[in-house]
């Protein structure tokens, strides 16, 4: 699968500094279903079940996250928990396919400073 193939989604988080705001960008920029319930466990089934996003199931799904860096510095362990979600699901998908991928995008200067060491 070259890079050209993949379907990408951006997921802008700027701005977002809870879970529900956090939810509602992943649902839109997914185009989550309606039934989508605005969860940790909801989002990784709904990031490794094909059915949610179709037009990208032959030639997997990259997701772009921008703004992150305000998320996670207002709720680091939120951020933690959906790091883990995002990595666990495109380490499902590694398995089983189509193809998954989650980059985070450091931005540039405008965007807010985060320690992720400590």
């Amino acid at each position: 699968m070259t890079e050209h193939d993949w379907a990408t989604v951006l997921l802008d988080l700027t701005g977002v500094e809870e879970k529900a705001e956090f939810m509602d960008r992943c649902a839109r920029a997914l185009e989550l279903p309606e039934w989508f319930g605005r969860n940790w466990d909801a989002l990784a089934d709904s990031l490794t079940d094909v059915t949610v996003w179709p037009s990208a199931a032959e030639r997997g799904l990259r997701v772009v996250v921008t703004g992150w860096q305000g998320y996670a510095t207002a709720r680091p362990g939120e951020w933690a928990i959906a790091q883990e979600v995002f990595a666990e699901a495109v380490d499902h998908m590694r398995e089983r396919g189509p193809a998954l991928s989650v980059v985070l995008a450091l931005g540039g200067s405008d965007q807010p400073s985060t320690d992720m060491t400590g």
